[in-house]
């Protein structure tokens, strides 16, 4: 969950993957991951389409993937999860 957009973890999971997998292409070009923004990756999970059309898209995109780290249990990277942050 990010604000009032709710997406299933395994969504945020493909998303985190994603951008993990094309921040890296080069070591000396890594993009910031606050400017990459996913929206234009073939396997971009379809729920995240309306966030590529918001302003906000790249930090909306940064905080999920953040979510979905591999050290956050899924209880906490669950929407019914309230206070782990």
């Amino acid at each position: 969950q990010d604000g009032d957009l709710k997406f299933p973890l395994e969504s945020v999971k493909k998303l985190k993957e994603l951008m993990d997998e094309n921040r890296h292409i080069n070591p000396r070009m890594k993009v910031p991951m606050a400017s990459y923004s996913p929206c234009q990756e073939k396997h971009l999970p379809e729920e995240f389409q309306p966030v590529c059309k918001r302003k906000d898209a790249a930090m909306i995109f940064r905080r999920l993937s953040l979510a979905a780290e591999d050290d956050l249990c899924e209880i906490c990277a669950n929407a019914a999860c309230a206070g782990c942050f």
